[in-house]
């Protein structure tokens, strides 16, 4: 497996490999794209304005939605909402005032013209999501749009920046 450090700012990159790692050296599953360390941490989502304000949407992206503080995917064709709680809060601070860089793009894969910041651009794999137990009591500082898998509840949280939402599979 090849091991990626990268930061990058404002512009596209491309990482024609099998497998990411991130926070970690052995890959738990042959079928991922990107997997993420167990640190106590989860995965932020873009923040939009709006959902609205997104163009060229393909099903499967998932955003925050700043003005209405939730979580939302885009799937047949439609914006669904993944945040029960509708009482978030959101410092956006450190992003008023910047360009937005419509360019930058990271894809994972081989590269395609699906939109996105970070695209798995693979057929076959998927990506796994941090995983902490019990995240919504151990991650101290969680921040709005974060998603993790909580290992004890057997589910997927999402946060708005005041509370968690908790998913389970049917």
């Amino acid at each position: 497996m090849k091991k990626f450090y990268l930061m990058t700012l404002a512009m596209a990159f491309s990482l024609d490999c099998a497998q990411v790692a991130i926070g970690k050296t052995t890959l738990e599953s042959a079928s991922s794209s990107v997997e993420f360390g167990s640190e106590n941490r989860g995965l932020v989502l873009p923040w939009t304005t709006s959902s609205a304000s997104v163009v060229n949407v393909v099903n499967g992206t998932l955003i925050f939605d700043i003005n209405e503080k939730k979580t939302k995917i885009y799937t047949a064709n439609t914006w669904k909402d993944l945040t029960v709680e509708s009482n978030g809060a959101v410092d956006t601070s450190l992003q008023d005032g910047l360009t937005e860089q419509t360019g930058a793009k990271i894809s994972v894969g081989t590269v395609t013209s699906t939109p996105g910041i970070l695209v798995l651009e693979d057929t076959n794999r998927a990506m796994i999501l941090p995983k902490v137990a019990n995240a919504h009591l151990n991650i101290i500082a969680p921040t709005a749009g974060m998603l993790v898998y909580d290992t004890a509840k057997k589910m997927l949280l999402v946060y708005n920046g005041t509370v968690w939402t908790f998913w389970k599979a049917s």
